[in-house]
């Protein structure tokens, strides 16, 4: 119980702001773009929109998701913890109190086609897919998960010897296949193809950032004179970590040095001008989190 109350006590404000911020994102793309015209999201949100469209009207979308989601994330309250759970039980809430306003309360007609896309089915599965995937890439970026999928895969992945990834991929076609069969076309679940890779795409970015940083690797002989380069042009931090080749059985340097995209064909003629025999391999770097220097 004291535990559970630390957990309360050190929650931040912030995180709820931006969490209703992706809630009422989530919900106007899912609502205004993806249900009317029958399209379905990825997920427990996609189900939620099966599920729905077949039963009957007092079932209602906001229903679904609360009934599916919050047991899913209550279940996985262990596995990911007090501040996840609640982050993204509040951020369900969000979701589906924002579309039962928008499919109830407000004078928005989304029962036939998308007020803003009409029937074009194209463009609703790639705005829906975009402005979900903000939702959804939002709330993860703050603590929480708008969708209780991927609390599922993290559970039950590993025992069926498949990454979460891959479950989440799995569980989606399976979903779209469902769907086809219950509609008894296949028109909308391959748009909604179209839509679970926009909003993919989209949780990518705002999870590992837009411009993401860039990790060179350099192996050379010359580390002083490369590192002291490196350190005057670009004004960067730099590792080295002592090294052997393993055919030369010579003695180098691994040099780890993250520069953005724009600098790396700079950092690689001046490496190369210095050491033109250098090794340089270039990683995705997702985040960058500085050292803490006040501890």
């Amino acid at each position: 119980m004291k535990k559970m109350l630390q957990s309360f006590r050190s929650l931040k404000g912030t995180n709820f702001i931006f969490l209703t911020i992706a809630g009422m994102i989530n919900a106007f793309g899912v609502v205004m773009f993806l249900a009317p015209v029958k399209l379905y999201d990825s997920g427990i949100s996609g189900t939620s929109m099966l599920i729905s469209q077949e039963t009957p009207a007092w079932c209602s979308l906001s229903l679904i998701l609360i009934l599916l989601n919050i047991p899913i994330f209550l279940v996985g309250l262990k596995r990911e913890g007090w501040h996840f759970t609640i982050y993204s039980i509040y951020v369900v809430l969000i979701y589906s109190f924002v579309a039962w306003i928008i499919t109830d309360v407000l004078p928005v007609d989304v029962s036939i086609v998308s007020p803003l896309a009409g029937s074009d089915l194209f463009l609703c599965a790639i705005f829906g897919g975009i402005i979900s995937g903000c939702g959804s890439g939002l709330a993860v970026r703050f603590g929480g998960a708008i969708d209780g999928i991927d609390v599922i895969a993290v559970m039950f992945a590993k025992r069926v010897g498949l990454s979460i990834g891959s479950f989440v991929m799995i569980y989606n076609v399976l979903l779209y296949i469902i769907c086809g069969i219950v509609i008894g076309s296949w028109i909308l679940p391959l748009y909604s193809i179209v839509t679970y890779a926009a909003a993919s795409k989209t949780v990518d970015f705002f999870v590992e950032g837009f411009d993401r940083s860039k990790a060179a690797f350099i192996i050379t002989t010359k580390a002083t004179d490369v590192c002291k380069a490196l350190s005057e042009t670009f004004e960067n931090g730099i590792t080295t970590i002592n090294a052997k080749g393993y055919y030369s059985d010579s003695d180098k340097t691994m040099i780890y040095f993250v520069v953005n995209r724009f600098q790396i064909g700079r950092m690689k003629n001046l490496v190369h001008d210095i050491d033109p025999r250098a090794y340089i391999a270039i990683n995705e770097v997702a985040d960058i989190f500085p050292a803490n220097l006040e501890r």
